[in-house]
Protein backbone atom coordinates (compact mmCIF):
# COMPACT_ATOMS: atom_id res chain seq x y z
CA UNK A 1 0.00 0.00 0.00
CA UNK A 2 1.38 3.37 -1.06
CA UNK A 3 0.66 5.18 2.21
CA UNK A 4 2.31 2.50 4.36
CA UNK A 5 5.30 2.49 2.04
CA UNK A 6 5.63 6.26 2.43
CA UNK A 7 5.66 5.84 6.22
CA UNK A 8 8.47 3.29 5.90
CA UNK A 9 10.46 5.59 3.63
CA UNK A 10 10.14 8.44 6.13
CA UNK A 11 11.24 6.11 8.94
CA UNK A 12 14.38 5.09 7.04
CA UNK A 13 15.60 8.68 7.16
CA UNK A 14 15.30 8.95 10.96
CA UNK A 15 17.98 6.47 12.15
CA UNK A 16 15.99 5.63 15.28
CA UNK A 17 16.23 2.68 17.66
CA UNK A 18 13.13 0.71 18.63
CA UNK A 19 13.05 -1.90 21.39
CA UNK A 20 11.02 -5.09 20.91
CA UNK A 21 10.67 -6.84 24.27
CA UNK A 22 8.84 -9.96 23.02
CA UNK A 23 11.74 -11.80 21.39
CA UNK A 24 10.34 -15.26 22.18
CA UNK A 25 7.53 -14.59 19.71
CA UNK A 26 8.50 -15.75 16.21
CA UNK A 27 6.47 -12.97 14.57
CA UNK A 28 8.60 -10.45 16.42
CA UNK A 29 11.80 -12.04 15.13
CA UNK A 30 10.54 -12.15 11.54
CA UNK A 31 9.48 -8.50 11.85
CA UNK A 32 12.83 -7.51 13.36
CA UNK A 33 14.65 -9.20 10.48
CA UNK A 34 12.57 -7.26 7.94
CA UNK A 35 12.96 -3.96 9.79
CA UNK A 36 16.73 -4.30 9.97
CA UNK A 37 17.18 -5.57 6.41
CA UNK A 38 15.04 -2.74 5.00
CA UNK A 39 16.73 -0.10 7.17
CA UNK A 40 13.49 1.05 8.82
CA UNK A 41 15.04 1.22 12.30
CA UNK A 42 17.77 -0.14 14.49
CA UNK A 43 16.41 -2.86 16.76
CA UNK A 44 16.98 -3.90 20.37
CA UNK A 45 15.63 -7.33 21.26
CA UNK A 46 15.10 -8.21 24.92
CA UNK A 47 15.76 -11.85 25.69
CA UNK A 48 18.31 -14.66 25.90
CA UNK A 49 20.91 -14.21 23.17
CA UNK A 50 21.53 -17.87 22.34
CA UNK A 51 17.82 -18.65 22.09
CA UNK A 52 17.20 -15.66 19.82
CA UNK A 53 20.10 -16.52 17.51
CA UNK A 54 19.09 -20.19 17.46
CA UNK A 55 15.54 -19.27 16.41
CA UNK A 56 16.90 -16.82 13.83
CA UNK A 57 19.18 -19.50 12.35
CA UNK A 58 16.30 -21.97 12.19
CA UNK A 59 14.28 -19.54 10.07
CA UNK A 60 17.31 -18.15 8.18
CA UNK A 61 16.79 -14.64 9.57
CA UNK A 62 20.28 -13.35 8.88
CA UNK A 63 19.65 -9.69 9.75
CA UNK A 64 18.86 -10.58 13.38
CA UNK A 65 22.62 -10.76 13.95
CA UNK A 66 22.68 -6.96 13.54
CA UNK A 67 20.19 -6.41 16.37
CA UNK A 68 21.32 -5.45 19.86
CA UNK A 69 20.26 -8.17 22.27
CA UNK A 70 19.83 -7.52 25.98
CA UNK A 71 19.28 -10.34 28.47
CA UNK A 72 17.40 -8.81 31.43
CA UNK A 73 19.09 -10.97 34.05
CA UNK A 74 22.59 -10.34 32.67
CA UNK A 75 22.13 -6.66 31.83
CA UNK A 76 25.09 -4.66 33.13
CA UNK A 77 22.96 -1.68 34.12
CA UNK A 78 20.21 -3.59 35.91
CA UNK A 79 21.26 -2.41 39.38
CA UNK A 80 21.38 1.21 38.18
CA UNK A 81 18.01 0.86 36.47
CA UNK A 82 16.55 -0.77 39.58
CA UNK A 83 17.65 2.19 41.69
CA UNK A 84 16.12 4.55 39.14
CA UNK A 85 12.84 2.64 39.21
CA UNK A 86 12.89 2.61 43.00
CA UNK A 87 13.29 6.39 43.06
CA UNK A 88 10.42 6.79 40.60
CA UNK A 89 8.05 4.45 42.46
CA UNK A 90 9.02 4.58 46.14
CA UNK A 91 6.03 6.82 46.81
CA UNK A 92 3.96 3.75 45.90
CA UNK A 93 5.86 1.77 48.54
CA UNK A 94 7.89 -0.29 46.07
CA UNK A 95 10.93 -1.92 47.68
CA UNK A 96 14.41 -2.08 46.15
CA UNK A 97 14.13 -5.84 45.70
CA UNK A 98 10.79 -5.42 43.93
CA UNK A 99 12.34 -2.78 41.67
CA UNK A 100 15.18 -5.16 40.78
CA UNK A 101 12.67 -7.89 39.93
CA UNK A 102 10.69 -5.51 37.71
CA UNK A 103 13.80 -4.44 35.81
CA UNK A 104 14.16 -8.08 34.75
CA UNK A 105 10.64 -7.99 33.28
CA UNK A 106 11.15 -7.32 29.52
CA UNK A 107 8.33 -4.76 29.38
CA UNK A 108 9.76 -2.74 32.28
CA UNK A 109 13.31 -3.03 30.97
CA UNK A 110 12.19 -1.86 27.51
CA UNK A 111 10.55 1.20 29.01
CA UNK A 112 13.60 1.98 31.12
CA UNK A 113 15.79 1.76 28.01
CA UNK A 114 13.67 4.54 26.52
CA UNK A 115 13.84 6.54 29.75
CA UNK A 116 17.63 6.37 29.61
CA UNK A 117 17.91 7.30 25.94
CA UNK A 118 19.10 3.89 24.77
CA UNK A 119 15.99 3.42 22.64
CA UNK A 120 13.68 5.94 20.99
CA UNK A 121 10.47 3.92 21.20
CA UNK A 122 8.89 0.54 21.89
CA UNK A 123 6.45 -1.79 20.17
CA UNK A 124 4.91 -4.66 22.15
CA UNK A 125 1.62 -6.48 22.64
CA UNK A 126 2.04 -9.53 20.40
CA UNK A 127 2.22 -11.63 23.57
CA UNK A 128 1.03 -9.23 26.27
CA UNK A 129 -2.27 -7.60 27.12
CA UNK A 130 -2.59 -3.85 26.60
CA UNK A 131 -2.67 -3.21 30.35
CA UNK A 132 0.68 -4.95 30.78
CA UNK A 133 2.26 -2.93 27.96
CA UNK A 134 0.92 0.39 29.22
CA UNK A 135 1.53 -0.06 32.95
CA UNK A 136 5.31 0.52 32.84
CA UNK A 137 4.79 3.29 30.27
CA UNK A 138 2.47 5.17 32.64
CA UNK A 139 4.77 4.57 35.61
CA UNK A 140 8.11 5.40 33.95
CA UNK A 141 7.63 7.43 30.78
CA UNK A 142 4.41 9.18 31.82
CA UNK A 143 2.58 11.73 29.70
CA UNK A 144 4.28 14.61 27.91
CA UNK A 145 4.22 18.10 29.45
CA UNK A 146 0.80 19.74 29.27
CA UNK A 147 -0.95 16.46 28.46
CA UNK A 148 -2.75 14.41 31.09
CA UNK A 149 -4.40 11.71 28.99
CA UNK A 150 -3.22 8.94 26.67
CA UNK A 151 -5.40 8.21 23.67
CA UNK A 152 -5.40 6.00 20.59
CA UNK A 153 -5.76 7.11 16.97
CA UNK A 154 -6.57 5.02 13.92
CA UNK A 155 -5.42 5.94 10.44
CA UNK A 156 -8.42 5.07 8.27
CA UNK A 157 -7.34 4.46 4.69
CA UNK A 158 -10.45 4.73 2.54
CA UNK A 159 -11.01 3.13 -0.85
CA UNK A 160 -12.11 6.47 -2.31
CA UNK A 161 -9.51 9.23 -2.36
CA UNK A 162 -11.89 12.19 -1.97
CA UNK A 163 -12.38 11.51 1.75
CA UNK A 164 -10.17 13.37 4.21
CA UNK A 165 -6.65 13.82 2.85
CA UNK A 166 -6.26 11.75 -0.32
CA UNK A 167 -8.40 9.04 1.23
CA UNK A 168 -6.89 9.15 4.73
CA UNK A 169 -8.87 10.23 7.80
CA UNK A 170 -7.52 10.03 11.35
CA UNK A 171 -10.02 8.90 14.03
CA UNK A 172 -9.56 9.38 17.81
CA UNK A 173 -9.97 8.34 20.55
CA UNK A 174 -10.86 4.80 19.53
CA UNK A 175 -8.76 2.80 21.96
CA UNK A 176 -7.96 4.13 25.44
CA UNK A 177 -9.95 6.76 27.37
CA UNK A 178 -13.66 5.94 27.83
CA UNK A 179 -15.28 9.24 28.79
CA UNK A 180 -13.05 12.33 28.48
CA UNK A 181 -14.06 15.63 30.01
CA UNK A 182 -13.68 18.86 28.02
CA UNK A 183 -10.02 19.36 28.95
CA UNK A 184 -9.12 15.77 28.14
CA UNK A 185 -11.06 15.93 24.86
CA UNK A 186 -9.13 19.07 23.93
CA UNK A 187 -5.85 17.29 24.67
CA UNK A 188 -6.94 14.34 22.51
CA UNK A 189 -7.67 16.77 19.66
CA UNK A 190 -4.27 18.46 19.93
CA UNK A 191 -2.40 15.15 20.17
CA UNK A 192 -4.30 13.69 17.21
CA UNK A 193 -3.36 16.74 15.17
CA UNK A 194 0.29 16.17 16.08
CA UNK A 195 0.00 12.49 15.14
CA UNK A 196 -1.46 13.51 11.79
CA UNK A 197 1.45 15.85 11.09
CA UNK A 198 4.06 13.30 12.15
CA UNK A 199 2.68 10.25 10.39
CA UNK A 200 0.40 11.38 7.56
CA UNK A 201 2.62 14.38 6.83
CA UNK A 202 -0.20 16.87 6.24
CA UNK A 203 -1.67 19.82 8.10
CA UNK A 204 -4.58 18.56 10.21
CA UNK A 205 -8.11 19.91 9.83
CA UNK A 206 -9.82 18.79 13.02
CA UNK A 207 -13.55 18.28 13.43
CA UNK A 208 -14.88 17.90 16.97
CA UNK A 209 -17.85 15.59 16.50
CA UNK A 210 -21.24 15.63 18.19
CA UNK A 211 -24.89 14.93 17.43
CA UNK A 212 -25.27 18.69 17.04
CA UNK A 213 -23.86 21.19 14.53
CA UNK A 214 -23.36 24.76 15.69
CA UNK A 215 -26.15 24.73 18.24
CA UNK A 216 -28.69 22.66 16.30
CA UNK A 217 -29.28 20.73 19.53
CA UNK A 218 -28.91 21.83 23.12
CA UNK A 219 -27.46 19.30 25.55
CA UNK A 220 -24.63 19.08 28.08
CA UNK A 221 -22.88 16.49 25.87
CA UNK A 222 -22.78 18.98 22.98
CA UNK A 223 -21.65 21.72 25.38
CA UNK A 224 -18.70 19.55 26.40
CA UNK A 225 -17.56 19.36 22.76
CA UNK A 226 -17.97 23.12 22.30
CA UNK A 227 -15.86 23.75 25.41
CA UNK A 228 -13.26 21.20 24.28
CA UNK A 229 -12.96 23.01 20.95
CA UNK A 230 -12.36 26.31 22.74
CA UNK A 231 -9.72 24.76 25.01
CA UNK A 232 -7.93 23.10 22.09
CA UNK A 233 -7.68 26.49 20.37
CA UNK A 234 -6.12 27.91 23.54
CA UNK A 235 -3.62 25.04 23.67
CA UNK A 236 -2.62 25.39 20.02
CA UNK A 237 -3.88 28.70 18.57
CA UNK A 238 -2.74 27.93 15.00
CA UNK A 239 -4.62 24.63 14.89
CA UNK A 240 -7.35 24.38 12.26
CA UNK A 241 -10.23 23.06 14.35
CA UNK A 242 -13.99 23.50 14.58
CA UNK A 243 -16.87 22.07 16.56
CA UNK A 244 -19.35 21.03 17.42
CA UNK A 245 -20.02 19.32 14.07
CA UNK A 246 -22.06 16.32 13.05
CA UNK A 247 -20.14 13.70 11.12
CA UNK A 248 -21.75 14.47 7.77
CA UNK A 249 -21.13 18.19 8.20
CA UNK A 250 -17.50 17.42 8.94
CA UNK A 251 -16.72 15.35 5.84
CA UNK A 252 -19.30 16.18 3.13
CA UNK A 253 -18.62 19.59 1.59
CA UNK A 254 -22.18 20.38 0.51
CA UNK A 255 -23.58 19.49 3.93
CA UNK A 256 -20.79 21.40 5.68
CA UNK A 257 -21.58 24.54 3.70
CA UNK A 258 -25.27 24.19 4.56
CA UNK A 259 -24.96 23.38 8.27
CA UNK A 260 -21.84 25.39 9.14
CA UNK A 261 -21.41 28.18 6.59
CA UNK A 262 -18.09 29.97 6.87
CA UNK A 263 -16.36 27.10 8.69
CA UNK A 264 -12.80 26.32 7.55
CA UNK A 265 -13.26 22.71 8.60
CA UNK A 266 -16.84 21.70 7.75
CA UNK A 267 -16.82 19.37 4.76
CA UNK A 268 -13.00 19.29 4.70
CA UNK A 269 -11.98 17.50 7.89
CA UNK A 270 -9.14 14.99 7.79
CA UNK A 271 -9.18 14.41 11.57
CA UNK A 272 -12.32 13.32 13.41
CA UNK A 273 -12.32 13.55 17.21
CA UNK A 274 -15.17 11.61 18.81
CA UNK A 275 -16.81 12.71 22.06
CA UNK A 276 -16.33 9.32 23.77
CA UNK A 277 -14.35 6.12 23.31
CA UNK A 278 -17.63 4.30 22.73
CA UNK A 279 -18.49 6.48 19.73
CA UNK A 280 -14.97 6.35 18.28
CA UNK A 281 -14.54 2.61 18.61
CA UNK A 282 -17.94 1.87 17.08
CA UNK A 283 -17.32 4.32 14.23
CA UNK A 284 -13.92 3.00 13.18
CA UNK A 285 -15.14 -0.62 13.19
CA UNK A 286 -18.21 0.26 11.13
CA UNK A 287 -16.16 2.22 8.59
CA UNK A 288 -13.63 -0.61 8.45
CA UNK A 289 -16.29 -3.27 7.81
CA UNK A 290 -18.97 -1.46 5.83
CA UNK A 291 -16.72 0.79 3.72
CA UNK A 292 -13.82 -1.64 3.43
CA UNK A 293 -11.38 0.85 4.90
CA UNK A 294 -7.94 -0.20 6.13
CA UNK A 295 -7.62 0.65 9.84
CA UNK A 296 -3.99 1.19 10.88
CA UNK A 297 -3.51 1.44 14.62
CA UNK A 298 -4.16 2.14 17.33
CA UNK A 299 -1.35 4.66 17.45
CA UNK A 300 -0.91 5.66 21.09
CA UNK A 301 -0.47 9.37 21.70
CA UNK A 302 0.17 11.55 24.71
CA UNK A 303 3.07 9.63 26.23
CA UNK A 304 6.39 11.43 26.62
CA UNK A 305 7.97 8.87 24.26
CA UNK A 306 6.32 6.64 21.65
CA UNK A 307 5.19 3.26 22.95
CA UNK A 308 2.71 1.36 20.83
CA UNK A 309 0.56 -1.66 21.55
CA UNK A 310 -0.10 -4.49 19.12
CA UNK A 311 -3.03 -6.84 18.98
CA UNK A 312 -2.12 -10.34 20.15
CA UNK A 313 -3.48 -11.54 16.79
CA UNK A 314 -1.08 -9.30 14.88
CA UNK A 315 0.81 -10.34 11.77
CA UNK A 316 4.48 -9.81 10.98
CA UNK A 317 3.49 -6.94 8.68
CA UNK A 318 1.49 -5.34 11.51
CA UNK A 319 4.63 -5.27 13.65
CA UNK A 320 6.78 -3.88 10.85
CA UNK A 321 4.22 -1.17 10.06
CA UNK A 322 3.79 -0.17 13.70
CA UNK A 323 7.54 0.08 14.17
CA UNK A 324 7.71 2.44 11.17
CA UNK A 325 4.90 4.54 12.69
CA UNK A 326 6.67 4.58 16.07
CA UNK A 327 9.87 5.81 14.41
CA UNK A 328 7.97 8.70 12.82
CA UNK A 329 6.36 9.58 16.16
CA UNK A 330 9.81 9.86 17.73
CA UNK A 331 11.19 12.14 15.04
Amino acid sequence: MQFIESIKQKAKKQNKTIVLPESSDERTLFAADTIISEGIARIILVGEREEILKAAAKHKLKSIEQASIIHPEQFEEKETYAEQLYQLRQHKRITKSQALALVQDPLYLATLLIKNGVADGEVAGAMNATANVLRPAFQIIKTMPGISVVSGAFLMIMKESHWGEHGIIVFADCAVHPDPDSRELAEIAVMTARTTRAIVGVEPRVAMLSFSTKGSAKHPMADRVIEATRLAKEMEPALLIDGELQADAAIVESIGKSKAPGSQIAGKANVLVFPTLEAGNIAYKLVQRLAGAEAVGPVLQGLAAPINDLSRGCSVNDIVNLVAITVNQSA
